[in-house]
């Protein structure tokens, strides 16, 4: 085994726990630690809580581990694409992570065990043997789980292990420092592998050039104030908090890189500012992109920033968005009766998943358990909570280079988000990227039901077509921009301008035949959840109709989505509708929010209820600048 650069005497292995000897009886549903409302006005939560919540989630998992704690297979819908052995190998690795971060020794001591036992033979398809990356890709994904948990654990776990055992776990971290197989964020789970080897003195001229390497491939993707790209596909979602901002910080960070920090610290700084405004009053982060089932993973970034010192958030602030977070998934049924986190999003809901997804997937939500290395004296944790955005006061912002709009009202404490250049890879309809907007309160829902927030042309059999990709046209106070090529010759120009609870959605359709039938959809909701509301105003014709749709992330349903319907004039059509999302108790009706004229057949101009304005004018199709001006 390569040496570590300190000279110490041979340590004892952790002792093997027992094996359980019959599944655990129910978890309780409620957490047996009081409320503090007075230290936790908003949620009632304090660290407490947090170790509790994440001690049960370990107990949880327990009977469905193999005799020496290798492999943890959970129950599930469905294997992922990798196979049951890796899922075996993800249910240990993302659940050794959070006993990394509570870093309770009766756990450890557990999954001290299990590393000997899945390293033993791998590859081998022995009782517990891990599977190898040149086999199963999944297992680099996993590799930088166990390899993170050692890091935190290291004086209290990896240096107490026999050598054999420690020479077996490097020789299986190892092939993470290849080059990346697929080319977006799994370059940092390479990356994550080599911090953890660095510091313990192992391979450490191969760990720094695999550093190096994957510092220098996300940073093509970076695209400044405070985003990056997933990849080459202009992919904006919650990877950018819990991967591409994530494992850069946290790596300098654990490895006391001042001038790393600094950078990266700064690029975090800037991307909280944003993502703090992704988060509902009751908790809710904003379900959009993919793997929504890792779900309190999305508090992983703002502990993060409070972590390092690179955050624009009070400490109170921090815990309370945190907090919120992981309350409202666990008040919600993200765990069954036994207390195991399910495939979904409140509860198991298949349609949010994706093929790499697998029972023990879920458990990446230990990211969201960061604030766990911070002690208890730490104003994260003494401080008293604050309000979140959504809660100070209404606001319409553009996220940076994205060409996404953030909405927020106080009144109700909802947060939407207007999409104007998200994509990702080879989901043209894929209803994490390819919806004109989400909201941390609805949908959106899934094929073959119809789209919602969408706009579409509909072919003579009356299906619908997808938006494709989306290129951005620009964003300004209050409003973004976008086009994209439905059909083939065919273009839309697409406008959300957004004033307290009001959106006014535009379209300009160009080189469609005469005649070609349109619609327009809103917000899908449940009975009895925000009412959603649609008005057409340009160039549709009258009335709204409402179309069936079943269960949406949100809950088993049916839910119905509201659509208005029009045909385009010539060569260029303009059509235009009011909308509205809101939580508030009998609201008046959209219409009376705004005025909107029609100006030319590129240009409008609206008349807020409050007296403000807007005016959006289409530029030169061929030549887009940004379209919007200022009123």
């Amino acid at each position: 085994m390569p040496t570590p650069p300190e000279k110490r005497e041979p340590a004892a292995a952790v002792p093997a726990p027992p094996a359980p000897a019959a599944p655990a009886p129910p978890a309780p549903a409620a957490p047996a630690v009081p409320e503090d409302r007075v230290l936790s006005p908003h949620t009632g939560w304090t660290r407490a809580h947090w170790e509790d919540a994440a001690d049960r989630l370990l107990h949880a998992v327990r009977p469905h581990a193999s005799p020496r704690g290798g492999l943890i297979d959970l129950p599930g819908p469905r294997p992922s694409v990798s196979g049951p052995r890796s899922d075996g190998l993800e249910g240990y690795a993302r659940t050794f992570l959070l006993a990394g971060l509570l870093g309770d020794d009766a756990h450890l001591a557990r999954y001290a065990e299990g590393l000997a036992a899945g390293t033993e033979r791998p590859g081998t398809g022995g009782p517990e043997s891990w599977p190898l990356a040149s086999g199963t890709p999944q297992a680099v994904v996993e590799s930088a789980s166990v390899a993170l948990a050692l890091r935190l654990t290291r004086t209290r776990l990896w240096d107490r292990l026999d050598d054999r055992v420690r020479q077996r776990a490097v020789d299986w971290l190892l092939p993470a420092l290849g080059p990346s197989p697929v080319d977006n964020n799994w370059w940092l789970f390479g990356l994550t592998v080599a911090g953890f080897l660095q510091d313990a003195g192992i391979e450490t001229d191969r760990a720094a050039a695999t550093i190096a390497r994957s510092l220098d491939r996300i940073e093509k993707w970076w695209l400044g104030e405070g985003w990056y790209s997933d990849g080459d596909n202009r992919a904006f979602d919650h990877y950018n908090a819990w991967a591409l901002h994530f494992y850069p910080v946290l790596h300098a960070h654990l490895a006391g890189d001042r001038a790393l920090l600094d950078r990266y610290g700064r690029r975090l700084r800037e991307h909280l500012d944003d993502h703090v405004r992704l988060f509902d009053a009751n908790g809710a982060p904003l379900p959009y992109g993919r793997s929504l089932t890792y779900r309190f993973a999305a508090a992983a970034a703002p502990w993060l920033g409070a972590l390092t010192g690179h955050t624009p958030l009070t400490p109170g602030a921090t815990r309370r968005l945190a907090s919120g977070a992981l309350r409202y998934f666990l008040d919600r049924g993200a765990t069954d009766a036994r207390g195991r986190l399910t495939l979904g999003w409140h509860g198991p809901y298949e349609p949010v998943l994706q093929p790499y997804s697998g029972p023990g997937s879920p458990y990446w939500a230990a990211k969201g358990f960061l604030g766990l290395l911070l002690p208890a004296d730490h104003p994260v944790w003494t401080a008293t909570e604050e309000p979140l955005p959504a809660e100070r006061a209404d606001a319409v912002r553009p996220l940076g280079p994205t060409g996404l709009l953030v909405q927020s009202t106080v009144a109700d404490g909802l947060v939407r988000l207007h999409n104007h250049g998200s994509n990702h890879a080879g989901a043209d309809d894929d209803p994490g990227y390819a919806r004109f907007a989400w909201s941390t309160r609805t949908g959106p829902t899934t094929a073959p039901d119809p789209a919602d927030n969408h706009f579409a042309l509909l072919r003579p059999d009356g299906t619908a077509t997808v938006r494709g990709p989306v290129g951005p046209l620009g964003t300004g106070p209050g409003r973004a921009v976008s086009r994209h090529t439905p059909l083939p010759g065919v273009r839309v120009l697409s406008a959300t301008l957004a004033h307290g609870r009001a959106e006014v959605r535009a379209h300009l359709v160009l080189g469609a035949p005469e005649g070609t039938p349109v619609r327009q959809t809103g917000w899908a909701t449940h009975t009895g959840g925000p009412v959603s509301q649609l008005h057409p105003v340009h160039g549709y014709g009258p009335g709204v109709t409402e179309l069936p749709t079943g269960a949406t992330l949100q809950g088993p349903g049916p839910t119905r989505t509201p659509a208005v319907h029009g045909r385009t004039s010539g060569g260029e059509t303009l059509f235009v509708a009011l909308v509205s999302l809101t939580a508030e108790p009998a609201p008046g009706p959209v219409a009376a929010l705004a005025t909107v004229r029609v100006t030319g057949p590129r240009t409008l101009r609206v008349t807020w209820r409050d007296g403000s304005t807007a005016r959006l004018a289409y530029d030169d199709v061929d030549h887009p600048p940004d379209p919007v001006s200022p009123a």
